[in-house]
């Protein structure tokens, strides 16, 4: 991630998103502005720092400067007691903001429980309440796999196909599924599961990142800047594109060398590289 785009790049691709963690530190103000301003029709936005600035004043501020609410980070975690009432608030939350979509991360184990079955149908019991809930706001429920070493604590759903069997009870209106190359590269069913997933109608987000080795310490900002990795960038985007997709593409990037660049310098390697890493 050494390279430092030295000048404005060109006008982003009408695909782009920059999800809000990618510029982690950015302020939401300069965060809005700044995409913008290099042509940026799209933000992927997290409930944390909306509830800071402000749900209304965010909802303003996107509109103010021309840009579309691609996404909502996150709801799930259904091993929460009060996990029901809070993704309603979520579902709110995303309706208020324009977003189309929320993003579902399952939640992993109860503390001190090996109940794995147990907690998937949990998550599969907190759909059926939810579902019609959220299409009463018309906002789709997104189920995100991650990848398998999240599922003690943060998601037991971690093949697409768990997330499409999952979501096969409900309208995909209601409820879709996310693909991120950062948790699914690795499966060698991946594919067989994007073309499921678009023949049901379910890809309600596309997401890219790369997979760097070795992993951080801290695994969870272990995401790699495009083409510094190993993933498959372009074979994934034209997968998708071939069922038929015309969404956004987002860039989610946990990654604390990116987050120490300034806001701006951040957007600008990142667009150089999805032009030259997944479009």
């Amino acid at each position: 991630m050494a390279d430092r785009p030295g000048g404005p790049p060109v006008n982003a691709d009408p695909r782009f998103s920059l999800n809000q963690w990618t510029t982690r530190h950015w302020p939401m103000p300069d965060l809005l502005s700044g995409c913008a301003a290099k042509g940026v029709r799209g933000v992927g936005l997290w409930r944390e720092p909306v509830a800071e600035y402000g749900l209304a004043r965010t909802a303003k501020l996107v509109g103010d400067n021309g840009l579309t609410v691609t996404s909502l980070c996150r709801g799930g975690f259904f091993q929460q007691p009060d996990a029901i009432a809070d993704n309603k608030r979520a579902i709110e939350e995303a309706a208020a903001l324009g977003a189309p979509v929320l993003v579902l991360v399952s939640g992993g184990l109860p503390d001190g429980s090996r109940d794995i079955d147990g907690a998937r149908t949990r998550v599969a019991d907190a759909l059926a309440e939810l579902a019609p809930f959220a299409g009463q706001h018309n906002v789709q429920l997104a189920i995100e796999p991650l990848h398998p070493m999240y599922c003690s604590d943060r998601c037991v759903v971690s093949t697409l196909a768990q997330a499409l069997d999952l979501a096969s009870p409900h309208s995909p209106d209601e409820v879709g599924v996310v693909i991120d190359t950062y948790h699914l590269w690795w499966d060698p069913t991946a594919y067989d599961g994007i073309a499921r997933a678009g023949r049901e109608d379910r890809i309600a987000a596309f997401q890219v990142a790369d997979w760097t080795t070795p992993l951080p310490e801290g695994v969870l900002t272990g995401r790699g800047m495009l083409g510094d990795g190993c993933v498959e960038l372009r074979r994934f985007r034209q997968a998708v594109e071939a069922t038929g997709y015309t969404g956004p593409i987002e860039v989610e990037i946990f990654n604390e060398e990116l987050w120490a660049m300034p806001g701006a310098d951040a957007l600008s390697l990142t667009l150089s590289r999805f032009a030259e890493h997944v479009v």
